[in-house]
This record gives structure tokens, sequence and C-alpha cells, in this order.
């Protein structure tokens, strides 16, 4: 399928025995879901990360979930990975989102973790705009969007919400992953620096023993997740985190990666932390904790992962050392 060589290491360094079953069943993967959805035309995405996503254009007949689709050149996506608990947070997620904020879900098999997705068009990135500040406006609009207040949800959605269930990924489970990482380097923090990931277990901790309000957030909010589409700016791949809303702001500001050529600075990120706390309501102190503390947890996953690039601590670096 000339998948590209990034997505085949990230699907084996993180799933291994599983991802390398995935990656060889592929082909008949995407057969049998376009024979089952009557799909043609179907072309892997440019960009592929750790799932497969593909654009492909639908049955010219019958609706699908409720929703009527046109036939068109690549109307839909095909979306589908190694089953785990993430994709079928996405699903649940997708469907109490229902289209608002973020992509509609077609039809989907939660089994095997397949979707068949609304395609955005014209589908251009939010990290194409040149102007930082307008994108950071957008993005702060389309987070609003998407938050789903948990008490709202259990009077709408109960079932959904059931813990036995285990839907929705808590966000106090990522950050409890971070005790790994001094197992890992036997109490210590590796190449983390240890008054960062102190400061972080100290911030996240106290953010999580407040009376807060839950909610159901995107997850991996980011410029590359944020789309334009006839419907105005939506959001794709949520992950469908239950948590602090403030956490959201985090992977938006690690973000885009690479765009800039002197990188991700203090003075991008002061500009944005004004319009965060302008357009969100949130106090400046906590979008740089929470902005902080998704960082060292992102740099631990690049170390768990084995996919570490270093731009999560650089930005680590930059975050902690603003008043």
């Amino acid at each position: 399928m000339n998948l590209p060589s990034k997505f085949i290491s990230n699907v084996q360094n993180t799933f291994r025995d599983e991802g390398h079953a995935f990656l060889k069943a592929l082909p008949d993967l995407v057969a049998e879901a376009s024979a089952r959805w009557g799909l043609t035309d179907v072309v892997p995405a440019p960009e592929l990360s750790y799932n497969f996503a593909a654009f492909a254009t639908s049955p010219p007949t019958p609706t699908l979930r409720g929703t009527s689709l046109q036939r068109g050149d690549g109307n839909v996506v095909l979306k589908m990975g190694v089953p785990n608990r993430e994709l079928r947070s996405e699903i649940a997620a997708l469907k109490l989102f229902n289209g608002e904020g973020v992509c509609r879900l077609l039809d989907y098999d939660e089994e095997r973790c397949w979707m068949l997705l609304e395609r955005l068009k014209p589908g251009v990135m939010l990290s194409t705009l040149e102007d930082d500040e307008e994108a950071t406006r957008i993005a702060s609009g389309v987070m609003k969007r998407l938050w789903r207040g948990l008490d709202t949800l259990r009077e709408e959605h109960a079932e959904l919400l059931d813990p036995q269930e285990n839907n929705f990924i808590q966000l106090t489970d990522w950050f409890d992953g971070l005790k790994k990482l001094r197992m890992m380097f036997n109490g210590g923090t590796g190449p983390l620096r240890e008054k960062l990931v102190e400061r972080v277990e100290s911030s996240v901790k106290d953010f999580f023993a407040e009376n807060h309000n839950p909610v159901l957030m995107h997850g991996d909010f980011h410029h590359y997740n944020v789309l334009s589409s006839e419907r105005g700016w939506l959001a794709i791949d949520p992950k469908g985190v239950i948590g602090p809303a403030g956490y959201e702001v985090g992977p938006f500001m690690l973000n885009p990666w690479g765009k800039f050529s002197d990188g991700i600075n203090r003075h991008l990120i002061m500009r944005r932390v004004e319009i965060l706390h302008e357009h969100l309501g949130f106090e400046r102190e906590r979008i740089l904790e929470w902005s902080l503390a998704h960082a060292i947890l992102s740099a631990w996953w690049d170390i768990e992962d084995n996919t570490g690039s270093g731009h999560a601590l650089q930005c680590a670096e930059i975050i902690s050392g603003i008043k």
C-alpha cells in the first residue's frame, strides 16, 4: 500500500506484535470495509500517524446512520487502527458530539475500531493560517463548541457515561502514567528535569483536587486536527477525554510543530495565553500550568513509545520560564 515509513514505525513501536499484525492485514481490512460500505476510489490520506485513514467515495443511494450523503469524489473518510481504548473512546465521543464542532460519524464498527466519517471540505488545516493570533481565536471558538458538561450528558446519555462501560478516557489515568516514568528510571526522571516533573505532579494534583466541573473534551486539540469545512472550522480525531477543560489548551500550545523558523517561542506562547484567557476565561497562570503539564506528559509518551523528538521537552523548558 506504499505506506509512509513514519506511520509504519509508529504503529510497530506503539502496538508491538499487534501493530505488525495490523499492518500485514491492512490491505485485506480496507477491502473488507470497502465491500461493507460500498466504497470506491479509496485513497490513503497523505499524512498518517498512528491510525490508517483514507478518502473514499460512498454509495450513491442510501443514508448512513440517518445522514444523507451526496455521491462525490472522496466524500467520506475511512479510518481504522489497531483496536484499542482510544479509538473506542473516539467513537463514543463522536456519537455524543453529533457533528457539533466536529466531523460527523456516519457509521462504525466499535469492536474492530472502524469508522466511516464525514469528509470536511475544503479541509484546509488551521496550521496553514499565517496569522497565529487569528488561528488561536478560531481554535478557542471550536473548543467551546465541543465541550460537553458531564451533568448535561448524564441527563441525555446516561448509558454512555456508565463507569462500568469505561467508554471514555479519564484524564487522571493519563497523568497517573507519569508514575511509570519514575519506575523506568529507578525513582528518577531520566532525560526530563526533575524540578519540572515535580512541578507538574504538584499542579495537576491540585487541579484534580478542586471542585471543578469536568467536561468531555477533544483531548488532542491542535492545529492539525482543526479543518475548514462548509460548516465552518471543525475538529477531527477527538480522543474523548473527561477532565478539567483547562487541559485542552496544552496540545494546542505545543503546535504547529515545525512551522515557525524559530520554533515555539516565548513571545508566541504569551500572545496565545492572552487570547485564550480572553476567549475561554481561564486564568493566565492556569493556562501555562496546563500547557507545561501536557508538555511533560507528551515528553514521557515520547520516551515510552520510543518516538521522541525533543520538541515537547523544549516547549516545557520555555513554558516553565514564563512568569
